[in-house]
């Protein structure tokens, strides 16, 4: 097989990402929001967008959902082209929005037939699709309630109910679960979950609650600045920043001293403890460096009792790559600072 033909095959089957950006920008007057941000979310995934407050991640929502237009840059949703065809964007997508939006004065079926009629399914069918959609989001006996007796969680559950009466490929959830307790927002998550693996839905998600990418998303992008600092899967981002280490743990003085003599060149200054008899080696976290390690202990005869892998989370990669001056800009997935 030629290397051309070779190439076309790979163009022909490969998927059509869900949304693609380039040089996405956008200002308010002199205020620069969106400052050239490129974006590829495939079909079927969850994507979190994170960022501080001010960062420009409900505004990459507006418009991308063509709630707002952009000033520059090329875009493509479920697609069609966003400058060229919002219609057909809005044909393939839903939005979920930070607050509520639906009607307390009406019940939870009243407000997903008004839904329904606005979608224009039909009033046999938009009957149906409520029908459906309370029981599948455990509304069915709250269903002629009125929403205003809703508590938190059940809304914002009516909420994205409402945005799935047009059964969308897409859906927008910007920042779904704020003001929920614990438990509603696991409940929320598992929602999100199987409309992915269940029906193939995309999910473009705003969250402030770190824990919550790090659970749901396959990939994830930090915005600081109305810049992308970084990108890549949870993983990935918990490598750029330091601070991962293994621990060790001894049972007797010697073997404790022996391990502190054969790794001195790794302890790099981290602290030991010599009453709990601890030693933390800096480390990945990756298989190849753990064996690595135990094979270093091995080779001089030590054995730890105990060994414990840390790794940093998500709010590390969140404070070390947010909050820096506009001028300083981190790369995606390398971490690399550059100027510009």
């Amino acid at each position: 097989m030629t290397e051309e033909l070779t190439e076309k095959l790979t163009t022909a089957t490969a998927p059509t990402p869900a949304i693609t950006a380039v040089g996405l920008r956008k200002s308010y007057g002199e205020k620069v929001v969106l400052d050239g941000v490129d974006l590829e979310v495939g079909e079927g995934s969850v994507f979190a967008l994170l960022g501080p407050n001010g960062a420009g991640k409900t505004t990459v929502v507006q418009v991308l959902s063509t709630l707002i237009g952009c000033d520059g840059g090329r875009v493509r949703v479920g697609g069609h082209d966003l400058g060229r065809d919002p219609e057909g964007v809005r044909s393939v997508i839903g939005v979920t929005g930070q607050f509520s939006a639906v009607d307390g004065l009406l019940s939870g079926r009243e407000n997903l037939n008004l839904m329904g009629d606005l979608r224009h399914l039909g009033r046999v069918a938009g009957r149906a699709r409520t029908e459906e959609l309370l029981e599948r989001f455990d509304l069915a006996d709250a269903g002629d309630t009125l929403v205003s007796a809703y508590s938190g969680g059940m809304r914002r559950r009516l909420d994205l109910a409402m945005t799935l009466v047009g059964d969308p490929r897409l859906i927008f959830l910007d920042e779904p679960t704020t003001g929920l307790d614990p438990r509603s927002r696991r409940t929320m998550w598992e929602i999100i979950r199987g409309l992915v693996t269940d029906q193939g839905v995309t999910i473009f998600l705003t969250t402030q609650y770190l824990e919550e990418a790090d659970q749901l998303a396959d990939r994830i992008a930090v915005l600081d600045h109305g810049r992308l600092v970084a990108e890549g899967t949870p993983g990935e981002l918990k490598r750029l920043v330091p601070g991962g280490h293994v621990q060790l743990r001894f049972t007797d003085t010697t073997a404790y001293e022996a391990a502190a003599r054969a790794l001195s060149g790794m302890l790099d200054g981290l602290p030991r403890d010599d009453e709990a008899l601890t030693l933390q080696v800096p480390s990945d976290g990756r298989v190849r460096s753990l064996r690595a390690l135990l094979d270093l202990l091995d080779a001089h005869g030590v054995e730890a009792e105990e060994l414990s892998v840390h790794t940093p989370d998500l709010d590390d990669v969140f404070l070390a790559l947010t909050g820096q001056p506009r001028s300083v800009r981190t790369a995606p997935v390398t971490g690399k600072a550059v100027t510009r």
